[in-house]
């Protein structure tokens, strides 16, 4: 774990050492190793702050066949999640406490800590669909989980309230049953953007796993986790009119628990996520987005590039009070203190994901952790100790626990003790100047066994969003295998250009309006800053990016020929016809001056890739998802068409069922030594293929 002041400095020092000590009897990571990677996340502190639960996902087989030596190559491949329980002091080792085929997920105390609620999809598939998600009850004094709710479309989250009689949860509506009967016989017309399948808050009793639905209306769709008031009397929560994922608008509502009457919050602004109710029950605290750009003809807002707003809303008085001033990011996980005097939250800081802590009386913010990244902070009832995980450069992330100053977190869990016998690559964060001056971040991932003042061959990899951004964490992934690129002798250069998130808004919307522009400069520039530290080769470059990554990519490729080897995932190349066929229309138009017209199409243009195709020299691998709806597949066709019909060297390569990200077992092994392989042949002229293992 990185830690902050000398522990950093130390752990860097002892990182380097063990890896040139250690060499020899260390090997580098394979594709096989990061699948095998284990995961750790969704931690709950037991309200006495005795035990943590949380959950472990990573790839499993169950087909494999053992017998045969396949131990990891079955037919069938999912990544599951179950829980696993620790005491919060570290006294003994963590240990699995669910076992289903399907796995667990989301695990909630009861409030007197004798039972963990969580979610699981558990029964015998039918032969037209497989079993829903439903909420069960471990008791920690024995037994087997019981199931709580009967939600014919499954649970997708729910919430304790004070007491622990009830839970309250959401579930989509079910389809009328003449419905349900024609889309079994394949008599099933879509309407495109239309048939919305609205989800609700339902209540169930826990002790007689009685449901009833609270509200229900044709109107909105409730999102995310509901919440309890401190008394169960009323429940918060947040609704969009749509389910379509451009759909901006937001309301927030409180609903009285007991007759169902509903009451909406006027946050002042689209309300970002629940209403979070203050330990006294006075007060709501929440996120919101201003909209400054006028609807669309269709009623639905741009997509506002700027902070999301830390609120406070007097329940009393029904006034919002905006407390954002004096901090310049997003606030994100907010978690009241016992005493409801303070606001705990994460926030992106940098390359970093640091813990902050609101002052309600001064309005003052403090950062409380330095250099880490962590996420899923959990308190225990009387705020005195938190479970989070922390990610490092070095290793993927692991349960902490720590008192409420984060102080001196304790590490609870060894998840991938095998990273142990690997050589790895070392992270720094780098910093250089751009063409006009600007301050530009990224992190260096350096190849295994790095000498200072050898030359290496460097991948630059380019974030989606790009409201997004790199951080320093482990690098071990199909959508940034870097670890595996460091294995194989070359360095990685992860820029954060303009446009990323951590550095403020006005860095944020600094590629409004200019994809391609300043954002395109301050990536050349970390190239060159690489180049004159001495730590890459000029002469064998390569670049890549996935989704926003992809479209800067195939930017990149037109307007340099620097690069000998480049891969677009994702990417979108054609503006224009991005902005009618994506399901994020509103989210381009607020980087283009609005929708494409006769004002603004010349701009849409002047900043594709496809118009400038002309241009590339660069051999192209492009790789997308069949069925890719964020950006749809004519993009990667267009694009394809245009360089093949040129003489470009170019591939396409499409996943069958694959959406904007992969979820498959063997399309990520793909994607990572498909990417390798093209451009290690076009960069160093090494036709020979790697292998996963």
């Amino acid at each position: 774990m990185l830690r902050a002041g000398k522990c950093a400095v130390l752990g860097a020092a002892v990182a380097s050492m063990a890896v040139t000590a250690g060499a020899q009897s260390r090997r580098p990571m394979t594709i096989d190793d990061m699948m095998a990677l284990k995961n750790v996340g969704g931690p709950a502190i037991s309200p006495n702050g005795s035990l943590v639960v949380y959950t472990v996902s990573a790839w499993e087989h169950p087909n494999a066949n053992p017998a045969k030596g396949d131990t990891a190559r079955g037919d069938k491949h999912e990544v599951r999640s179950h829980l696993w329980l620790v005491p919060a002091d570290g006294s003994r080792p963590a240990r699995q406490i669910t076992f289903s085929d399907r796995g667990e997920s989301q695990p909630q105390w009861s409030p007197d800590g004798s039972a963990i609620a969580f979610l699981s999809a558990r029964g015998t598939a039918s032969a037209d669909e497989q079993p829903r998600r439903e909420i069960y009850l471990l008791r920690l004094d024995g037994g087997e989980a019981e199931k709580i709710t009967e939600a014919k479309e499954g649970v997708t989250g729910f919430r304790w309230s004070p007491d622990g009689s009830r839970i309250a949860f959401l579930s989509v509506d079910s389809l009328p049953k003449t419905t349900e009967a024609a889309r079994k016989r394949r008599d099933d017309p879509q309407v495109y953007e239309g048939d919305f399948r609205l989800s609700h808050v339902w209540v169930v009793d826990a002790g007689t796993k009685k449901e009833r639905e609270l509200v229900h209306t044709t109107e909105f769709s409730v999102r995310g986790a509901p919440d309890w008031s401190p008394d169960g009397k009323r429940i918060a929560y947040v609704t969009t009119p749509t389910t379509l994922l451009r759909d901006e608008r937001r309301n927030a509502f409180v609903v009285d628990a007991s007759t169902g009457a509903a009451e909406r919050i006027d946050g002042g602004a689209d309300v970002q996520g629940t209403p979070l109710w203050s330990p006294d029950g006075r007060s709501l605290a929440f996120t919101t987005l201003r909209q400054t750009h006028p609807m669309v003809p269709d009623s639905m807002p741009f997509r506002e590039i700027q902070n999301a707003h830390l609120v406070l809303y007097d329940v009393a008085t029904k006034r919002p009070r905006d407390v954002s001033a004096g901090f310049d990011n997003s606030p994100g996980a907010l978690t009241w203190t016992s005493d409801g005097k303070s606001l705990y939250f994460t926030a992106g800081d940098r390359v970093y994901s640091s813990v902050f802590r609101f002052d309600i009386a001064s309005g003052k913010y403090t950062q409380l952790t330095q250099r880490e990244i962590v996420r899923g902070l959990s308190f225990d009832k009387n705020g005195n100790r938190v479970a989070m995980v922390i990610d490092s450069p070095m290793s993927a992330g692991d349960l902490y626990s720590s008192d409420a100053t984060f102080a001196s977190p304790r590490k609870l869990t060894n998840a991938n003790p095998q990273l142990a016998g690997f050589a790895l690559g070392e992270s720094e964060v780098v910093t250089w100047k751009s063409s006009d001056g600007q301050q530009v971040e990224g992190v260096l991932l350096k190849p295994v066994g790095y000498r200072t003042g050898q030359r290496y061959p460097l991948l630059v990899d380019i974030h989606g969003g790009p409201t997004g951004a790199h951080n320093i964490g482990f690098k071990a992934s199909w959508g940034s295998p870097g670890q595996f690129w460091a294995g194989q002798g070359w360095a990685v250069l992860y820029p954060n250009p303009r446009g990323s998130t951590g550095y403020g808004e006005k860095f944020m919307r600094g590629n409004v309006p200019d994809w391609g522009g300043g954002d395109y400069r301050d990536i050349m520039t970390g190239v060159d800053a690489m180049i004159a530290r001495g730590v890459a080769d000029g002469d064998k470059l390569a670049v890549s990016g996935w989704s926003y990554g992809g479209y800067m990519t195939s930017w990149v490729v037109t307007q340099t020929n620097r690069f000998k080897a480049a891969m677009e995932g994702a990417g979108l190349t054609d503006l224009v016809s991005m902005y009618g066929t994506t399901d994020i229309p509103g989210y381009i138009a607020s980087f283009f001056h609005g929708v494409p017209n006769k004002e603004t199409l010349e701009f849409y243009r002047q900043r594709s890739a496809i118009t400038f195709v002309d241009n590339v020299t660069t051999p192209l691998l492009i790789l997308h998802g069949g069925n890719d709806q964020r950006v749809p597949i004519g993009q990667p066709m267009e694009y394809f068409r245009a360089l093949k019909d040129r003489g470009k060297t170019v591939q396409l390569v499409f996943y069958p069922r694959e959406g904007h990200g992969f979820s498959e077992y063997y399309h990520q092994m793909d994607k990572i030594r498909r990417e390798f392989d093209w451009i290690n042949r076009y960069t160093l002229g090494a036709a020979k293929s790697v292998s996963s293992r």
